[in-house]
């Protein structure tokens, strides 16, 4: 049996149609990439895999190197290919820099934007307070994302009627009761809610809470009950991740760890926590929604047209499609925490 050999370092991006049949080459070898051709396999002992698409105008990323795990799509492993995560190639670019707004927002290219989110709480405010980060009125259509911060005592009951919900604790420590079930809250957790239960925040300590709460589908507003309700879904007793170094998923130089997934009964949301070394990535796209805290160190976001410097505690939103480029400029590297919507694998790219 001879080996696959790669085709492509980058996947191949298609839109099917419905009620046909597609024959993805396994071999690499194909002069119709990513089809097969029907005779170049002969003697590989490596076989086509079929795929039946049937919703019209299905978008699918075919693997291009062959070393996927996912056949025939491209599950990411193009980047552990040696030389295989590449870096933007250094060289002049005198765009414009994107400045914030009175909002603290700094447009780029389309509906792409960095949210300085901690830094708006207004002097006001009270104990409980939230803003909104991505949402349907800022051109979000697949998730939006609200900061709240909790000084003292419980918060509303909020809830989404939008669907599920997926929370990240950036500062501070208490609970989450989700339906009537209380979980503990510390720093750097993730934690899903269900799409119909409610959840509300108790503070402790000095420290004021910090969350993030990404809502999904995207809406333009949480809602708040009068009172908790008792519907809490049992067939999902785990409900928070925190940070685990054996976890992990290396990307080339850089790795990331999967926290809220389809392990705890999300399935089309997912949270990650990634850290990016000093470099700038080579000018890509998703076929998901992102919207990707920057936790520590510092850098730029490059679009087509525009540019804008990034630091701990900013916000960058990413609509689906959208080419884009990260580059992390602080010796001591960046660490990220990103939620992606519709999407379960936030190292495929094309």
């Amino acid at each position: 049996m001879g080996d696959a050999v790669v085709a492509s370092r980058k996947p191949f991006y298609k839109e099917l149609k419905a009620g046909r049949s597609y024959l993805w080459c396994a071999c690499g070898r194909s002069k119709r990439q990513p089809f097969c051709d029907g005779r170049s396999h002969e003697g590989t002992g490596i076989e086509p895999i079929r795929y039946d698409c049937t919703v019209d105008g299905e978008e699918v990323l075919f693997c291009g190197c062959k070393q996927t795990a996912t056949g025939p799509f491209c599950d990411g492993a193009h980047s552990n290919l040696p030389g295989g995560y590449a870096e933007e190639a250094e060289r002049a670019e005198d765009l414009p820099w994107a400045e914030s707004d009175a909002e603290g927002i700094r447009s780029l290219d389309g509906h792409c934007y960095v949210i300085a989110a901690e830094a708006t709480r207004p002097a006001t405010a009270g104990d409980w307070w939230c803003r909104t980060i991505v949402s349907t009125a800022m051109g979000a259509q697949h998730q939006a994302q609200f900061y709240g911060e909790l000084r003292r005592g419980q918060s509303p009951v909020l809830a989404s009627a939008a669907g599920d919900v997926v929370l990240w604790t950036m500062a501070g420590q208490g609970s989450v009761e989700i339906s009537g079930r209380s979980f503990a809250l510390a720093r750097d957790m993730g934690v899903y809610v269900r799409g119909g239960e409610a959840f509300r925040f108790t503070q402790q300590g000095d420290a004021p809470l910090g969350v993030h709460i990404h809502a999904c589908p995207a809406t333009d507003a949480l809602g708040e009950l009068a009172e908790m309700p008792g519907d809490f879904d049992a067939r999902w007793p785990d409900r928070t991740v925190g940070v685990d170094e054996g976890q992990r998923h290396a990307m080339g130089p850089r790795y990331f760890q999967m926290l809220v997934d389809k392990r705890i009964g999300s399935t089309t949301a997912t949270q990650f926590i990634g850290h990016i070394p000093q470099s700038r990535a080579e000018m890509h796209r998703h076929l998901y929604e992102e919207a990707l805290i920057i936790l520590s160190g510092e850098g730029v976001i490059w679009n087509e047209g525009v540019r804008a410097r990034v630091r701990a505690g900013d916000v960058i939103f990413f609509p689906r499609k959208h080419r884009h480029s990260l580059q992390c400029t602080h010796p001591d590297g960046m660490d990220v925490v990103g939620l992606i919507h519709p999407g379960d694998n936030p190292g495929i790219n094309y």
